[in-house]
């Protein structure tokens, strides 16, 4: 009995790495494609929200003040002026007076702190193309260029970007940028080339103000925690257009997280995934991550040959992400970081198997119960205590 498992488990295990492979071949056809040039340049307003100091948040904002576009703002936003990146914000916006602004935030209407920011920030942004673009981005000068091109596309409803991950200092943080070029990266381009369907990153993403107001504003997505999933997902059903992902991918910088804020991170995308996709969606998802099955194929038949077959899937599990990674950042990975990858991916496995049982979640100090289609509801004893402080203030 032990024999048929463990040879079932190994069987998808090489599947997995088969479509992985796949994924890194669509990844490649994708970045192959040389970024559109627009005919018009019309404004932008950046819309950045803003929680904290990320890891270099002063160099992010830099790399927004010199972007190569000839009209652009970017409007900051801030829960209040306590907030430590209040300080950065001010900083910026005195030394570039002309791009950048502060605005802070009215109400909290809805469970999801950024899409509270983002109603805000929609409102104050002065022009009709909209970008959301997260603290801890980092993009190239041509970035706002090849959103305008694409959004010349009456066609094309929402603009997204692949992701890769810059200036881990911390195991955690090489772990998370590990994950993002040979996981989230090329499932994203292998989904779009075979018209499988959109996902929409949310660390960046453009769209027409006009579109947004047709959906119902942010305000539309206020109580859910995939609002990027959920904005791909209307731009189809209500608006009838589509989703185009840039050649260009934008950089996420992460030098300080550890392995359990990568654990915590990675419990969170579980739960998220399984409500957005459904439990069988989510369950099939197992054979994308190759390395668990390995090992557990390996620990019930723990034999030599079972042992050489859970170190060849490690070899090929990390030779695939090294390639995504060249593809995707700068240098790619060097092979002492490359050797991390079997242990992110068994991080992530524990994760997958949190997100398959689990429901809620803990996100900036909350602790939020997601429903399907990521719906966010407060936990019945948080809820109760809010109820209660709503009828005292009243």
């Amino acid at each position: 009995m032990n024999t048929y498992l463990s040879l079932g488990l190994f069987s998808a295990a090489s599947l997995g790495l088969c479509l992985l492979a796949l994924e890194g071949l669509f990844l490649r056809r994708h970045l192959a494609c040389a970024p559109r040039v627009p005919r018009r340049t019309p404004p932008i307003s950046v819309l950045k929200p803003l929680c904290g100091v990320d890891d270099d948040l002063e160099e992010n904002l830099v790399r927004f003040a010199r972007l190569d576009y000839p009209d652009y703002e970017v409007v900051l936003g801030l829960k209040s002026p306590r907030d430590p990146a209040w300080r950065i914000a001010c900083a910026a916006a005195r030394r570039w007076p002309d791009r950048f602004r502060i605005v802070l935030q009215r109400g909290a209407p809805g469970l999801n702190p950024k899409v509270n920011q983002l109603m805000t920030l929609a409102k104050a942004a002065r022009h009709g193309l909209l970008v959301v673009s997260d603290s801890n981005v980092r993009v190239e000068r041509g970035y706002l260029a090849e959103i305008a091109a694409l959004l010349e596309d009456e066609e094309v409803g929402l603009v997204t970007h692949l992701i890769a991950g810059v200036g881990e200092l911390k195991t955690g943080s090489l772990m998370d940028h590990l994950h993002l070029v040979g996981t989230v990266a090329p499932g994203i381009a292998a989904l779009k080339r075979l018209a499988l369907g959109d996902v929409v990153v949310g660390k960046s993403m453009a769209l027409r103000r006009c579109d947004l107001v047709r959906l119902g504003g942010f305000e539309a997505v206020k109580d859910v925690l995939a609002e990027d999933y959920v904005l791909g997902l209307m731009i189809s059903s209500v608006l009838h257009k589509r989703v185009a992902v840039a050649r260009r991918p934008v950089l996420n910088v992460s030098e300080q997280r550890t392995v359990g804020e990568f654990a915590s991170r990675c419990r969170r995308w579980g739960v998220m995934q399984r409500q957005a996709v459904g439990p069988v969606l989510y369950t099939a998802m197992v054979l994308l991550n190759p390395v668990p099955l390995a090992a557990i194929g390996a620990l019930v038949r723990h034999t030599p040959g079972a042992l050489a077959g859970l170190a060849a899937t490690c070899v090929a599990r990390a030779a695939l992400d090294g390639a995504a990674a060249r593809a995707l950042r700068p240098g790619g990975f060097a092979f002492r970081q490359l050797l991390w990858v079997p242990v992110k991916d068994l991080v992530f496995g524990t994760a997958w198997a949190y997100g398959l049982v689990r429901q809620e979640v803990e996100w900036r100090g909350h602790r939020l119960r997601v429903k399907r289609g990521t719906r966010l509801e407060l936990p019945e004893a948080s809820a109760a205590l809010s109820e209660a402080g709503s009828a005292l203030s009243a």
